[in-house]
């Protein structure tokens, strides 16, 4: 749960860095490119200089000014607000002296009298940011069908009973990364589709892939009693399927 915590905490340090950077670099304050560029080219010119004075007077005021303009920028006062809380998070994370553990209770289903049909919790809900991911303990298997905007994705097969006969999991992401294990005796077949990004799935890989789609699936899938159907797609991100 606290790596879940991290990897979402430096989610959206990331997005909204990367926002206030946008604003502050075209809305807030323009010349900071300019001032950046100046400081930039004085420490590059320095090595040109005519003089061994004149260079060292180039370099030094040059990162004066690269060192200014970087302090005086809002993004990087939030960045380093945003890493003074994270190191405040694993010191009290550090600091707790126990873990209060509950059981999970689970309700019993509520039945139609009218029909079979019944009403289960799916493991991932659609998120736009939220980072999805499997139990570290035993789970009762559900088959998924989401569809992320900025987030990861981690899937542990090895952690459940897969029932008899084929199990689905649908992945759609705009941005993020998948991956997926798989017990040994089990049969996967996996269709996988990206925009830009890479994969590996049981040894075979791409780490540049543009507009791509690839399925893999083994002779005996049919056959296997136990089946596994992998259907993802992807604007950009990389998928991981290996066995454990």
């Amino acid at each position: 749960m606290f790596q879940r915590l991290k990897d979402n905490y430096a989610n959206w340090v990331i997005l909204i860095g990367g926002i206030l950077l946008l604003l502050e670099v075209f809305v807030f304050n323009p010349g900071i490119i300019f001032s950046l560029l100046v400081s930039i080219g004085m420490i590059y010119f320095s090595k040109q200089g005519k003089t061994e004075k004149i260079g060292k007077l180039l370099f030094w005021i040059g990162l004066s000014i690269f060192f200014i303009s970087v302090f005086n920028m809002i993004t990087f006062k939030f960045l380093i607000i945003s890493i003074l809380f994270y190191y405040l998070i694993i010191y009290f994370k550090k600091n707790k002296t126990q873990e209060l553990i509950t059981p999970t209770i689970k309700e019993k289903q509520k039945e139609t009298d009218e029909s079979d049909l019944f009403v289960k919790r799916p493991f991932f809900q659609n998120h736009l940011f939220q980072r999805n991911e499997t139990p570290d303990h035993v789970y009762e298997w559900n088959d998924i069908n989401i569809q992320a905007g900025i987030s990861d994705t981690v899937i542990d097969l090895s952690y459940t009973v897969l029932p008899a006969g084929e199990t689905v999991i649908f992945i759609r992401n705009l941005i993020g990364n998948v991956k997926i294990y798989i017990p040994y005796d089990i049969e996967v077949s996996v269709h996988h589709s990206v925009l830009f990004g890479s994969y590996n799935i049981f040894g075979e890989q791409e780490s540049q892939v543009i507009n791509k789609s690839i399925q893999i699936r083994p002779s005996t899938f049919d056959s296997a009693e136990t089946r596994v159907k992998i259907f993802t797609s992807f604007a950009a991100g990389s998928l991981e399927v290996k066995r454990i």
